[in-house]
């Protein structure tokens, strides 16, 4: 596999292939919630691995895990941290299924980290890995909140992002979860525009209390750095 490389602000290579590549979803999420320096942080269904690695880039360097399906997707980011030691001195790129990620052992994360699937239903793409990335197929929202609960110490932080039309079904999923929905943040791509993706921190087992931020706008784009 000969990946393409995109270079992220501070000099940080993501590989990346059709269809795994740097979404706008992704790297707003990454700077939505980046962990302190040393905090334990894990990116479930990672991709390319844009999160873990834009954390990095950001200057992260505690335990992150970057857990994904897909073995081409994992690949790639393997493939990025085998050319960057000091990225790989601290990213584990786990091939594994989230709804397994795990179990049995006592919670110890600080920050969790999902950009899910969007689409529960419609038709699906032709290509698989295109379709497993955009529809639930191997894994609902409900399983993605079950995981970050089951990963997260008391009082450590999800973080996601989804369509708006898809904000009571995760509020319900994150109950369900014992995660509470604490910073909201919706986006538009122009100021007069309706929402097209919100992005939505919670806590676990704490009490209520959502701060709604003001909206994000990207009518002047999300520059990341150069791709070559």
């Amino acid at each position: 596999m000969n990946p393409g490389r995109e270079i992220l602000d501070n000099g940080t290579v993501v590989c990346t292939a059709p269809p795994h590549r740097i979404g706008t979803d992704g790297l707003l999420l990454a700077r939505f919630c980046v962990p302190r320096r040393a905090e334990r942080a894990a990116d479930l269904g990672s991709g390319c691995g844009i999160i873990a690695l834009a954390w990095h880039d950001a200057g992260h360097r505690g335990p992150c895990a970057a857990v994904e399906l897909n073995g081409t997707a994992h690949g790639l980011l393997a493939q990025a941290l085998a050319e960057q030691p000091e990225a790989a001195a601290h990213i584990r790129a786990v091939l594994g299924d989230l709804r397994q990620f795990g179990a049995g052992q006592a919670p110890a994360f600080d920050l969790v980290a999902c950009n899910p699937p969007y689409f529960t239903a419609g038709r699906p793409s032709p290509d698989p890995q295109r379709a497993a990335a955009r529809h639930e197929e191997t894994a609902a929202f409900t399983d993605v909140a079950d995981c970050a609960g089951r990963l997260l110490r008391d009082g450590g932080k999800f973080a996601f992002c989804l369509p708006p039309d898809r904000l009571a079904q995760a509020f319900a999923a994150l109950a369900a979860a014992r995660l509470e929905p604490k910073r909201l943040r919706f986006v538009k791509k122009e100021p007069d525009r309706a929402p097209w993706l919100f992005l939505c921190e919670a806590q676990k087992n704490r009490r209520p209390g959502l701060r709604v931020e003001p909206d994000l706008c990207l009518q002047a784009g999300i520059p990341y750095g150069t791709g070559r």
